[in-house]
């Protein structure tokens, strides 16, 4: 934004989102009718609004009524059936033949006709832990966090390179994956005060399981706990020592693939008639499909034995660490979205509610999450994952709107550079994938910025202020925010692979305090605020070099504004908050003043905001 320019205020359409401000329920059951609210801003109410909500595939449309109003906006009311398992349902305002027409949906206001497809969804399938939504979720990749005393008394197997803890990583092949500096669960628990300190209260490790490699996707083994990381006894003493702190442990599971030193493989290999060779996609000439064609990584296929032994019940691999003495709190599943997944098969959503039931039966408190680098909505109706890592909807917008000009490497599997995008588009493709995914989906599923497969966030957008903006959104936009380990600290890294370099633990100095202050300071303002957890996101702004949302919920409201660059100050009118004469808002994150509603700016109240980013800052409405 240049110096005497205003960002551009987005319309004061009429809103409505899955929010419990604006629907009486995320969690309804069949044969259920819900209460739904759409708020028009005063001085636009229409002669009529309708619910339009397929029922059985047929459309129904039920008219609202005015449920109350003030002076800043009238709220119409209308009750959804819950019919089917997914109810889908949309706002039609209409002003009669010779005036306004058209539907709120998803992504906004549009005076005309739409498709179903960015609807808003009441799923009446089992909701997701209550939890999930509050939760602060912390990555840890278990070889780079820390060594315990135990980790020097280990033999290496012999693919394993050993490493000191402050050589630089080898991210490039064949060193990439037998590279080990000796981390264990063990000391996890030694730095678990550190974690919830920062103000995380759940754990997501990356595979634990025995492997010929330190990133252990290509398991040997889904029986035990990998002896370099102290065995089956050390994912116990971790899970025991972080519930005793209120932490919760997520382990990763890989249902698209094992590795081709998995035991399964093993005896499929060597016997055809083996039960073994059905998981697998054995070609006839004896090849098999791999995850990308990878010979160490085969695909695995779904039937009735490998269901069975990978997914059912509390006896199969998902439900035995789930139980005592591991009791861990749910999985992360890796490649969820190619799982199941082959030219004309697909069982990827049974291989979903299969995880689902196991988990549910043991304890319906347990999550279940889907590593999804793309478009998830299409598996997040409610019956499968309870959520996805939301890559496309936060991540890639974020970066497209704050990577350093000088960065140019591609993007995350895209063949072109990381573009620099404006922020008004930026905000356009966060509000199109918030609109196509289920809101209770949405407030499950995780936000990131970075993670153990991308570059690191400090690499992308190149100083600490700029990752200040990025974690400000992390940890106010909706969803779960996911950090990984080290970020906090200002760690560096060009690829994933060279972004899993060991924890600095012994080297303070190297520590970015300011980030690490800016990351705890969220972490804590997340866990306090029930709108940043659970409230709606209302956009207000967005602009070249400004991103402005209210999270909104009945017991609390927050504006929050994010800014890249530097301009003029600029205003927002007050009654797009909700606000009256002589307001005040304090500020509760970020270097600035209260705001006061000026009631002399253009004789309308005024709400004057600094444009001095990078900068995030977050403000209490009354």
């Amino acid at each position: 934004m240049t110096a005497g320019t205003q960002p551009p205020l987005l319309p004061d359409h009429p809103h409505h989102d899955g929010s419990s401000r604006y629907a009486g329920t995320d969690r309804p059951s069949l044969g259920d009718t819900v209460p739904v609210w759409l708020r028009v801003p005063r001085g636009q109410e229409p002669d009529g609004v309708w619910v339009r909500s397929p029922q059985d595939g047929e459309p129904e449309y039920v008219a609202a009524t005015v449920d109350r109003a003030d002076e800043h906006a009238t709220w119409f009311r209308a009750d959804v059936d819950v019919v089917n398992p997914v109810t889908r349902y949309r706002w039609l305002l209409s002003d009669g033949p010779a005036g306004r027409y058209g539907w709120v949906n998803g992504t906004g206001w549009h005076g005309y006709d739409v498709p179903d497809a960015h609807d808003f969804a009441l799923s009446a399938h089992p909701a997701p832990p209550a939890w999930a939504s509050d939760a602060r979720i912390y990555q840890i990749f278990p070889d780079r966090f820390a060594r315990s005393a135990a980790a020097d008394t280990r033999p290496l197997p012999a693919w394993a390179h050993p490493a000191a803890w402050d050589d630089p990583v080898d991210y490039r092949l064949p060193g990439v994956t037998t590279q080990v500096y000796g981390g264990d669960l063990d000391g996890i628990v030694d730095h678990l005060d550190h974690v919830v300190d920062l103000g995380f209260d759940t754990l997501y490790l990356t595979p634990f399981f025995p492997a010929d490699s330190v990133h252990r996707y290509n398991a040997a083994s889904f029986d035990r706990v990998d002896p370099l990381l102290g065995g089956d006894e050390a994912l116990a003493r971790l899970t025991s020592a972080a519930h005793a702190r209120g932490v919760r442990v997520l382990g990763d599971l890989t249902t698209n693939h094992s590795g081709s030193t998995h035991e399964w493989f093993l005896a499929a290999q060597a016997d055809p008639a083996a039960a073994e060779r059905a998981f697998y996609h054995f070609r006839p000439d004896g090849s098999y499909v791999g995850w990308f064609d990878l010979r160490t990584l085969p695909k695995l296929r779904y039937g009735p034995e490998l269901r069975r032994r990978l997914l059912e019940g509390p006896d199969s691999v998902v439900g035995r660490w789930l139980q005592p003495p591991y009791a861990l709190d749910g999985w992360r599943v890796d490649v969820a979205n190619m799982t199941g997944r082959h030219a004309a098969e697909d069982t990827n959503l049974e291989v979903a509610r299969a995880m689902r039931a196991t988990m549910a039966a043991l304890d319906p408190e347990l999550l279940l999450v889907a590593e999804h680098c793309h478009d998830a909505s299409g598996d997040l109706s409610g019956e499968g994952w309870h959520g996805a890592m939301n890559y496309s909807g936060v991540l890639r917008p974020i970066w497209a709107w704050l990577r350093a000009p000088s960065y140019v490497e591609e993007f995350l599997g895209v063949p072109a550079a990381v573009p620099r995008l404006p922020g008004d588009a930026v905000a356009t493709t966060m509000r199109a994938f918030q609109a196509v995914t289920p809101w209770r989906s949405l407030l499950t599923s995780w936000s990131l910025i970075g993670s153990h497969d991308t570059p690191r966030v400090r690499t992308v957008l190149g100083d600490a202020d700029t990752v200040g903006v990025a974690a400000g959104l992390l940890f106010t936009l909706p969803g779960a925010p996911m950090v990984f380990m080290g970020d906090e600290l200002g760690g560096q890294g060009v690829v994933g692979e060279d972004a899993r370099r060991p924890m600095p633990w012994h080297r303070p100095q190297a520590w970015d305090r300011v980030t690490l202050e800016r990351y705890r300071t969220l972490a804590h303002l997340r866990a306090s605020s029930v709108a940043l957890r659970r409230g709606g996101i209302r956009w207000v702004a967005a602009g070249p070099e400004v991103l402005a949302f209210v999270r909104e919920h009945s017991e609390e409201s927050l504006l929050c504004v994010a800014t890249r660059g530097r301009g003029e100050p600029w205003s927002l009118p007050a009654t797009r908050l909700g606000l009256g004469a002589a307001a005040e808002l304090p500020c509760v994150y970020g270097d600035a003043d209260s705001l006061v509603v000026d009631g002399d700016v253009d004789g309308d109240g005024r709400v004057v905001l600094p444009v001095d980013g990078p900068s995030c800052r977050v403000w209490r409405l009354p």
